[in-house]
């Protein structure tokens, strides 16, 4: 039994049914890779984590708990869920971003605004307006941001979306190393196949159901991306996945 539980759910839109019979079990300090096409159901199933969708069968448990059982305050002190769209317009500074991830809280966490910014790289900028930051320097203001929130729990989805090669793996190392330091276990939604090498586990999805789960080297072969993904694929002897990002 995991920090995050769910078991055998399913979900459905328009009562078509999505996720289908699906259960997971999440234990702490785990970096997970959650790997398909798009429409695979990578999403609805963060949702569902997240306490933003509700199943219509099974159940979700977060710390032997229903999470619908969690006030919206509380359960955003366990759990911080990052959309893929991130797009905003509006003039907030870096600092005042990142200082909303305090809502749930009456009294302060011990980390700071201030010390969440340094944990991601960005002091020398932190008065400067969102809307002057690259893709990867606003990726890393709402890390920062769910940082300060103090949650245990990150689930992310699709963070290297439309990222440069060099911001991807800046925050694929942020996100090791934070792992490594508190102890809190990441979810991250993704599409790369490449990059699904830099989790400890992966997870493939495929039309709203868990098809294999493993190690990255185990389980990142041929007939399994073949049916994820409904491709033709090789995996050459002369194959080398890429190193963890330390």
């Amino acid at each position: 039994m995991g920090i995050l539980d769910l078991k055998k759910i399913s979900f459905s839109y328009n009562r078509e049914e999505f996720i289908k019979d699906l259960s997971i079990s999440l234990n702490g300090g785990e970096f997970i890779g959650l790997l398909g096409a798009n429409g695979s159901g990578k999403s609805t199933l963060l949702k569902l984590s997240a306490g933003i969708l509700s199943p219509q069968m099974g159940e979700i448990n977060l710390w032997n708990k229903p999470l619908h059982h969690y006030k919206g305050k509380d359960r955003a002190k366990l759990i911080s869920y990052l959309p893929q769209m991130l797009d905003i317009n509006a003039p907030f500074r870096v600092i005042e971003l990142v200082s909303m991830g305090l809502y749930p809280y009456d009294i302060l966490p011990q980390l700071s605004p201030e010390e969440a910014i340094e944990m991601v790289g960005l002091t020398e900028k932190k008065n400067s307006s969102i809307t002057e930051l690259s893709g990867g320097e606003r990726r890393r203001v709402f890390i920062a941001m769910t940082l300060l929130q103090g949650a245990g729990i990150l689930l992310l989805d699709e963070p290297l979306a439309n990222l440069d090669i060099k911001y991807q793996i800046e925050l694929i190392r942020l996100l090791r190393n934070l792992r490594d330091i508190k102890n809190i276990s990441v979810v991250m939604a993704l599409h790369d196949i490449n990059m699904a090498f830099q989790f400890d586990c992966v997870y493939i999805v495929k039309d709203g159901r868990l098809i294999a789960s493993g190690e990255p080297h185990e389980i990142i072969a041929g007939e399994l991306l073949k049916d994820a993904f409904d491709i033709d694929v090789t995996i050459s002897d002369i194959f080398h996945p890429l190193k963890p990002i330390k």
